[in-house]
């Protein structure tokens, strides 16, 4: 079978129509290019050259030039292909995000990583914590960020950044106004909107004020419009209220239990691939420390 190399060496010595010039590009020396070059035209039983002096192709020698060509040009790019994917450079992530996270933070980072890596393609499926967990677990995506997960039999979790809660409520709200941080007590008789990440707090006091909430919602949108018609308050990951609209509040709560924990999620057993490494850098890069000394996400 014919190997690359006498390939690449015939074309260099076909380009240049000298061996001497040829093997100053390929860095050997003219007894290796020549003992190359004769190896292959006995292994195809035929001679490419007219001559010794290498400056004229035969018949055959013309339309194997143009083929090796084509498989050097087709093998170079394929070799390329796999370093890049090799380095995270080139390929595709499939990863999903709980929405505060894929709305505030990610943007500016998949840009900026995308910017520099151009081979590379990835879709983000925004769902809540229950939603990434299965995602990741049935192989929809690679990569999770959200909550930790309930079952994590089969999923590992490292964490990113804690994120505190807020009371979100309109500005006409008498809490609106407050300057310190909310006790579970000032929230006594108002209408809770439940949701998944305000279920997760421990802290007994937050459990029975959602149990007894009549209303529930998944998405942050809709929590968001509830509390704008006035069918409740709600508890919020300060993440998912840095932008909101003027109309609404979002108050610090003082319970030191009263916070979200986010990481990555990936399937146990299986390793990242090249591209998933380098974004879970990237994250890891972004997000140190960045909440948990209350910092902007931005």
């Amino acid at each position: 079978m014919i190997g690359i190399a006498p390939l690449r060496v015939f074309v260099h010595v076909a380009s240049c129509g000298n061996i001497r010039d040829a093997a100053t590009r390929l860095h050997r020396t003219p007894s290796a290019i020549s003992m190359t070059l004769k190896q292959f035209e006995t292994d195809l039983g035929a001679a490419l050259f007219e001559s010794d002096r290498k400056n004229r192709l035969t018949k055959l020698g013309e339309e194997v030039f143009e083929a090796a060509r084509d498989v050097l040009r087709e093998h170079d790019q394929a070799l390329e292909r796999i370093e890049a994917v090799a380095a995270g450079r080139h390929g595709r992530l499939r990863l999903a995000s709980v929405p505060s996270v894929a709305a505030e933070l990610l943007p500016h980072l998949l840009t900026d990583f995308l910017d520099t890596r151009p081979g590379l393609t990835v879709e983000l499926i925004d769902t809540d914590s229950g939603g990434v967990h299965a995602l990741v677990a049935d192989g929809t995506v690679e990569l999770g960020i959200a909550a930790p997960p309930k079952d994590a039999s089969d999923l590992r979790f490292k964490t990113l950044f804690q994120d505190p809660f807020r009371l979100v409520c309109r500005s006409d709200n008498h809490l609106a106004e407050r300057r310190t941080p909310l006790c579970w007590s000032d929230l006594a008789g108002m209408r809770i909107i439940g949701n998944d990440a305000a279920e997760a707090i421990d802290a007994a006091a937050c459990r029975r004020l959602i149990a007894g909430s009549a209303l529930k919602a998944r998405s942050v949108i809709s929590l968001l419009a509830l509390v704008r018609a006035g069918a409740g308050v709600t508890l919020l990951p300060r993440l998912a209220t840095v932008s909101l609209a003027a109309d609404l509040i979002a108050v610090p709560m003082a319970d030191p239990l009263a916070v979200r924990k986010v990481g990555v999620i990936l399937r146990d057993g299986r390793a990242p691939s090249p591209v998933c490494k380098a974004v879970l850098a990237r994250l890891e890069q972004a997000t140190a420390n960045i909440l948990s000394t209350g910092q902007d996400m931005s």
